[in-house]
């Protein structure tokens, strides 16, 4: 079976399944796991890698207004490929290949492949995802098999933190102490993290105090978000690695921000742990708790 990633969750997913070997071409953005980075690249970004987060945000803008997407696909490169199977996504049409353009490529095929759209906002849906991704590529059972060990490691995050609150010493009447924790996935403007990141935030042991569960990511003013007087706030910029995010916060100058950076404030990789709705959340619950409990 011959499958295209159009996304690099779904490159996650493929590989979790033991089916790495399957996949014939792959997103100019997948790199994990490793062995993925020597497969045929069938996308390219039309934005300048060199951007600030400013500029890329207001280029964004400008392409969602103008109905232009920012990833280009080498069609051609996809047909030559001859997929059995493309997985695609339904969740941002700007900064990944949408359903539009997804649509247009399946119809230029000659070969008609079975298509995938993951279309996850939660926990629980990155399941069903990868349930139907292992439905498209015959390996059911080794979906199960996935999802069970992978909601076991969100139980141990959950007990670990869980005695890390309450100092590993026996339960108390009095309510657990649950750190405030502000998630950026952006910072010029700030966006507040959604989607599943509230889920990973209270599964750590936190309480997320700006996101909300399975809803987009939202924008907000610095004021506002200083006022939230968080205790943490984890700066994991979408699609950014921890050296990314660093310069990407020392470029930010609005006083109310840096009243809010004041605060403790930690770094996570959004680009490999947050960004994707993958089997990687569940090393992003761990990675979280570390910080909120560090």
């Amino acid at each position: 079976m011959r499958v295209v990633s159009l996304l690099p969750a779904a490159t996650e997913i493929v590989a979790a399944l033991g089916a790495g070997s399957h996949l014939v071409g792959v997103t100019h953005e997948c790199d994990y796991p490793p062995e993925v980075r020597a497969l045929p690249r069938v996308t390219r970004s039309r934005l300048d890698p060199g951007l600030s987060s400013g500029e890329i945000d207001r280029a964004l803008a400008t392409a969602k207004r103008e109905a232009a997407p920012t990833i280009e696909v080498d069609v051609e490169l996809v047909a030559r490929l001859r997929p059995d199977v493309v997985i695609g996504q339904a969740i941002c049409d700007v900064c990944a290949v949408g359903q539009e353009q997804l649509a247009d490529i399946v119809s230029s095929l000659r070969h008609t492949p079975w298509v995938v759209t993951l279309h996850a906002h939660t926990l629980v849906e990155v399941f069903v995802d990868m349930r139907k991704v292992g439905e498209a590529l015959e390996l059911r059972d080794e979906a199960d098999e996935v999802i069970a060990g992978l909601a076991y490691r969100l139980r141990r995050v959950r007990k670990a933190a869980l005695a890390s609150s309450n100092d590993g010493g026996a339960q108390h009447a009095a309510p657990l102490h649950r750190p405030r924790v502000l998630v950026l996935e952006w910072l010029d403007p700030p966006y507040v993290a959604g989607h599943w990141v509230p889920e990973l935030i209270e599964i750590a042991g936190g309480e997320d105090v700006g996101g909300v569960p399975g809803a987009p990511a939202v924008t907000r003013p610095w004021r506002e978000l200083s006022a939230l007087a968080p205790e943490l706030v984890v700066v994991a910029p979408c699609g950014f690695d921890v050296e990314r995010a660093r310069r990407e916060l020392a470029l930010v100058t609005d006083q109310d921000a840096r009243a809010l950076f004041d605060r403790r404030v930690e770094f996570l990789d959004g680009n490999a742990y947050t960004s994707r709705p993958g089997p990687r959340l569940v090393d992003a619950a761990g990675l979280l708790a570390q910080l909120i409990h560090r």
